[in-house]
């Protein structure tokens, strides 16, 4: 990776965490924040530098050595619930004013495919986002505010469906009848590129723009589930075979501006 960087993580978990003990081993200053006192030796342990930090507004927790950093990552999953996203996106706003103030140049945010919605067909960067679930809509406006920032430079990636080691896809539908959208085809990324395209977009220092992350096979959703249960010795979902309400991702830039491969490009085969 070009120079020693410092990256700053905010949300270590499922992705953030894997992400640091990967960029730990190229050589990477990584500074991880939990929002859990029992968390941080588990970052300690991994080479990660630990730090506390809550938004919450009644629980403002953070230490200014954790915003000391060449990049910030934020990578901290919205909970659309009775607020409809106000409170996620009060948290995104005070974490752009701790951008600003401590004048940090480069962003990532972590978004989702799902901002796309269902538009029975195929999404792309150039399509404009019309999401039709309230955490898509929400993840859109984070998306925006952070965007339209002048003092830094905001990088995107949309995450498609995250499957590997502790989010098992067997698990998901196992044992559940009459599950719509047999038909639908699958966009789902393996934990391993979600990791190689962030350390991609570091190693060509290809910031500022949106990256669709989504692996490029595509299968229905009947197939492929009823195999990854069966793979776990699972009660196999039952499906409507039909195809509602669907859509497949594909990604312009991780191709043509990061020259990436993908490790997990087919899916059937991987469950094999």
């Amino acid at each position: 990776m070009p120079g020693r960087k410092t990256v700053s993580i905010l949300g270590c978990g499922w992705y953030g965490f894997s992400l640091g003990r990967v960029l730990v081993e190229k050589g990477v200053i990584v500074k991880g924040s939990t929002t859990s006192v029992n968390r941080l030796q588990q970052l300690t342990d991994a080479g990660i530098r630990p730090y506390l930090v809550n938004f919450t507004p009644d629980d403002a927790t953070y230490d200014a050595q954790f915003f000391d950093c060449d990049i910030l990552w934020i990578c901290f999953p919205p909970k659309v619930g009775a607020g409809n996203g106000e409170d996620y996106l009060n948290k995104i706003q005070r974490v752009i004013n701790k951008i600003k103030s401590y004048s940090i140049k480069q962003v990532v945010f972590i978004s989702s495919t799902g901002v796309y919605g269902d538009i029975n067909g195929e999404v792309n960067e150039l399509n404009e986002p019309k999401p039709d679930s309230a955490s898509g809509k929400v993840l859109l406006e984070a998306e925006s505010r952070l965007r339209q920032q002048t003092e830094f430079q905001t990088t995107i990636i949309r995450f498609a469906g995250l499957i590997g080691p502790g989010r098992e896809p067997g698990r998901f539908l196992a044992g559940k009848k009459e599950i719509p959208n047999g038909n639908a085809p699958v966009n789902l990324i393996h934990l391993s590129d979600c990791i190689g395209i962030s350390c991609a977009i570091i190693d060509k220092q290809a910031f500022g723009t949106i990256y669709n992350a989504c692996s490029p096979s595509h299968p229905g959703r009947a197939d492929f589930y009823s195999k990854a249960a069966a793979n776990l010795g699972l009660e196999p979902p039952e499906f409507i075979m039909e195809q509602k309400n669907w859509k497949i991702v594909s990604g312009i830039y991780a191709d043509t501006i990061l020259h990436y491969q993908y490790q997990v490009n087919d899916l059937m085969g991987w469950l094999d």
